[in-house]
C-alpha cells in the first residue's frame, strides 16, 4: 500500500511494513518534550501512576521557557519541580534560564530533532520539527508522561493534505506570510488530523528558518503535523546541529491525500490575520488604517536569526512610533549572542525596542509585554484568540517581521515598502 512520508514514519516506529489513514498504532518515540507549563503535571501523573524512572535520560527534555525567569512564585514552584526531577532521574537535556531558548526552536539548534524521528511534546507547537522531515505533533501531559515512562505513544494515522509550491517568495515575504496565506485559505479546521506534506520545487526556495515556521502553524489549521520533504537544504542544516544520522522517508508517487493544493510563491503578498482566528487573514495592501499599541518580535514561529536580522535591517537608522512599544525577544541563547555580536541588537535598541532574553512571555499571554483593554498588538506569534495577549478587549494582529518591524516605526500594521528608501 504507498503512503506518505508522515505514514512511512508512523509504520516504521510501529515496527510494520505499512499503515493506513485510520488505524491505531503504538509507535516507538525517539524524543519526549514538555516545557515549564506542561512538565509538572506530566510528573505528578508519572508519580501517579507509579513510574520510576524514565525510559532514556538522552531521551527526555524539558525546556523552561513559558514563564521563564520566573514571572511570580506559582512560576518558580513549577520550574523547581522540573529541576528537582530532571536533577533525580538525570535527564541529560534539561534547559533553564541561561542555557534555555523558546523550546521548538531550541531543540533543531541542539541537534536534538532529525529527519525521520517521532517526536512527541506536550505543547501544541511541537509540530514545528516537520521542517526537518521529522514526525512531531503535541500531546497532553499525560501523554507525556507515559511516553517519558514507556518511550511510546499511541497515535491514529492521519490521513494528508499535499502542498505542492512552486516559484519564489518576493521580497519582504517570508515563511510567516506563506502559513498564513495557507490557513487563510483552508480555515483553521482545513486539516484537521490531517499531515500537510510539503513537497513541490518551490521547497528548495524556502530557508530552514521558513520551513520551521510553516510546520509551526500547522497545528493553527487543525493539522496533526507538518512535514517537508528532505532536500540537500536540510541535510546541511541537520549535518552542521546534530552528530546523529538522519534517516530520510519520501512519499511514494502513488501515495493518497485527501486533497492537493498547489501553491505559487510568487503569488503570496505579506499577510496579516485579524483579530481572533489565524484564518481571518488579509492581504497588507487590504488592511487599512489600523493603529497599534505594540509590537512583538520573536516566539517560536519568528524568534529566529534570520527573523530578527530582518526586523533590525528595517528598524536601523529608524525610531519607533511614539506611544508604540516593541518588543524584540530571540528565541534562543545562541541567536541572542549572534545578533549582539553583530551589532543587530544595538540597531533594535537605539530604534527604541525593549530586547529579552528567550522567552515566550508576551505570546501567551504570560508577562514581558501584557496588553491593556483595548490595546492592539501586531506580532509574529502563531495566535490571536480572544484575551492571548493579554486583556479579553484587547487585538492581536498576527504578522512576519517584516510587516511587525514596519509597523513600529509607522504605528499602524504597515508594509516596508511604505518606508521607501534607507533610512538616513
Amino acid at each position: 500500500m504507498a503512503m506518505t512520508m508522515t505514514q512511512k514514519i508512523l509504520a516504521a516506529h510501529a515496527g510494520k511494513d505499512q499503515v493506513q489513514a485510520g488505524e491505531l498504532i503504538l509507535v516507538r518515540l525517539d524524543r519526549v518534550l514538555g516545557n515549564d507549563i506542561t512538565s509538572p503535571v506530566a510528573i505528578r501523573e508519572f508519580e501517579k501512576m507509579g513510574f520510576q524512572d524514565v525510559y532514556d535520560r538522552s531521551r527526555v527534555t524539558m525546556v523552561m521557557d513559558h514563564f521563564a525567569p520566573n514571572k511570580d512564585i506559582k512560576a518558580a514552584i513549577q520550574c523547581k519541580m522540573c529541576r528537582d526531577f530532571c536533577n533525580e532521574k538525570r535527564v541529560e537535556h534539561f534547559y533553564d534560564v541561561g542555557q534555555m531558548g523558546v523550546e521548538h526552536a531550541l531543540l533543531p539548534e541542539k541537534g536534538l530533532v532529525v529527519s525521520g524521528d517521532a517526536v512527541i511534546g506536550a505543547d501544541s507547537h511541537t509540530c514545528t520539527y516537520g521542517a526537518l522531515g521529522a514526525f512531531s505533533t503535541g500531546v497532553g501531559s499525560t501523554d507525556m508522561a507515559c511516553g517519558m515512562a514507556t518511550g511510546k505513544a499511541w497515535f491514529k494515522v492521519p490521513g494528508a493534505i499535499k502542498f505542492v509550491l512552486r516559484g519564489e517568495l518576493q521580497p519582504y515575504v517570508s515563511g510567516k506570510d506563506v502559513i498564513l496565506h495557507i490557513i487563510g485559505m483552508i480555515g483553521v479546521d482545513g486539516a484537521l488530523y490531517r499531515s500537510m506534506e510539503f513537497t513541490g520545487p518551490g521547497v528548495a526556495a524556502l530557508s530552514i528558518t521558513d520551513r520551521l515556521t510553516i510546520c509551526n502553524m500547522a497545528i493553527e489549521a487543525g493539522a496533526k503535523n507538518g512535514i517537508f520533504e528532505v532536500d540537500a537544504q536540510t541535510l546541511s542544516y541537520i549535518r552542521e546541529h546534530s552528530d546523529r544520522e538522519p534517516v530520510v522517508y519520501t512519499a511514494d508517487p502513488d501515495a493518497e491525500y485527501d486533497r492537493v493544493i498547489e501553491i505559487d510563491l510568487a503569488s503570496i503578498p505579506s499577510t496579516v490575520a485579524f483579530p481572533h482566528l489565524p484564518e481571518n487573514t488579509r492581504p497588507i495592501d487590504q488592511v487599512g488604517d489600523v493603529k497599534i499599541d505594540q509590537v512583538v518580535i520573536g516566539s517560536c514561529t519568528n524568534g529566529y536569526y534570520e527573523n530578527i536580522k530582518e526586523a533590525a535591517s528595517i528598524l536601523r537608522g529608524r525610531k519607533v512610533a511614539p506611544g508604540v512599544r516593541a518588543i524584540v525577544i530571540p528565541a534562543t541563547q545562541a541567536i541572542y549572542l549572534r545578533t549582539m555580536q553583530e551589532g543587530l541588537l544595538a540597531d533594535l535598541v537605539q530604534a527604541g525596542c525593549a530586547v529579552s532574553t528567550p522567552t515566550c512571555g508576551p505570546c501567551l499571554g504570560g508577562h514581558m509585554g501584557i496588553l491593556a483593554p483595548g490595546e492592539r498588538a501586531v506580532a509574529t506569534t502563531n495566535r490571536n484568540f480572544v484575551g492571548r495577549m493579554g486583556d479579553p478587549t484587547s487585538e492581536v494582529y498576527l504578522a512576519s517581521p517584516a510587516v511587525a518591524a514596519a509597523s513600529a516605526v509607522l504605528g499602524r500594521i504597515a508594509s516596508p515598502t511604505e518606508l521607501g528608501g534607507a533610512a538616513q
